[in-house]
């Protein structure tokens, strides 16, 4: 089954806020997503405050902003209160 746009980007943002700092080549593990995108993603993200890039040492890795784990929070919070079934959304 695919995974949405939505459910993407909230793959990213956990993977980061459970195993973060990564570098890209984590993130790409943890998420199940493509360089190329996630490399798309991550500028979107930046633009937006919900991710920051880092620098440790001569490695450039990506962090979650506040701002993201108040997303991730309610996205949960959603999720929980609204069981969504895939025969439901095939209706």
């Amino acid at each position: 089954m695919r995974r949405s746009k939505l459910e993407i980007y909230i793959d990213i943002l956990e993977a980061l806020a459970l195993y973060g700092p990564l570098k890209l080549t984590r993130i790409t593990y943890k998420a199940n997503i493509n360089c190329g995108l996630l490399k798309q993603i991550l500028k979107e993200f930046m633009e937006n405050n919900l991710v920051e890039e880092r620098k440790l040492k001569n490695i450039v890795v990506y962090a979650v902003t506040p701002k993201a784990r108040l997303i991730i929070s309610q996205f949960k919070e959603v999720s929980e209160n609204l069981p969504m079934t895939e025969e439901l959304i095939m209706e």
